[in-house]
């Protein structure tokens, strides 16, 4: 069986005193990690702090980086920069970063190949807009940006990501996917892996759902047969609850 992965995405939210009060809450009452991979996807400002404090069972991300090791970049992170930290996971390729800074297919699969060499392990952001749904693209959609973002990785580094299928529509906007139509896009996303990477592959690599989960919807998405895990948003900035969608996820998987 596949190791569930449930991801908080905090955003832009939290300064280092409150994200020190989350760790604090949470890094000594995560399931063991054997069982499940807890992450905290945190803003580059409290990284440090909270590897620190991380405790085993816990994990820390980062947001996003940039594909180049240094340069004239003015804000980026580079990977390095990342790994001298001990950060274990980095999303990339979220549909915020897509939509509100211009970041392309391209720049997203340099991105994987760089987090890949730093021993990094990418969280790649797939996912179409509600004009796409409704026109019937959402294939069509997601097949495009995998053929682009996973252009020249090998199987095997294909089979350590993981990927979060994010309904634009469903982002921060209280509308989920139903746990079928969520269902049925993360198997499609499987499919695709296979055919491209091998059924090995695709029978290893993990698939989270991302669009408005919460403690009332976790539930019945975790029990799909399809989703590994969770990319979660603003219900992950409350420690409790938190907690209680990575208990939920880990008895739903083991029933």
């Amino acid at each position: 069986m596949r190791k569930p992965i449930i991801a908080g995405n905090w955003k832009m939210f939290k300064t280092r005193d409150e994200a020190l009060q989350f760790v604090y809450a949470v890094a000594d009452k995560v399931p063991g990690i054997n069982k499940i991979d807890s992450v905290v996807c945190a803003q580059f400002t409290v990284l440090r702090c909270l590897v620190k404090r991380q405790g085993p069972n816990l994990r820390i991300g980062a947001q996003n980086m940039h594909f180049a090791d240094e340069g004239a970049f003015t804000g980026e992170v580079s990977a390095p920069m990342l790994k001298s930290l001990d950060v274990s996971y980095v999303i990339i390729g979220h549909s915020e970063r897509r939509a509100m800074f211009n970041e392309t297919d391209e720049a997203v699969n340099k991105k994987l190949h760089k987090a890949f060499e730093y021993n990094l392990t990418p969280i790649l952001c797939v996912g179409e807009s509600l004009a796409e749904r409704e026109a019937g693209r959402t294939e069509e959609v997601i097949k495009r940006q995998l053929d682009l973002d996973l252009a020249g990785l090998s199987a095997e580094e294909v089979k350590n990501l993981v990927i979060a299928y994010e309904p634009i529509w469903a982002i921060g906007t209280g509308r989920t996917a139903t746990s079928e139509v969520a269902n049925e896009t993360c198997g499609f996303i499987r499919a695709y892996i296979a055919s491209s990477f091998g059924d090995d592959v695709a029978q290893a690599i993990r698939i989270q759902y991302g669009g408005s989960v919460n403690v009332k919807n976790i539930g019945e998405l975790m029990a799909m047969p399809h989703i590994d895990g969770a990319l979660i948003g603003g219900a992950s900035l409350k420690s409790d609850d938190f907690l209680q969608m990575i208990n939920v996820a880990l008895a739903v998987k083991n029933s």
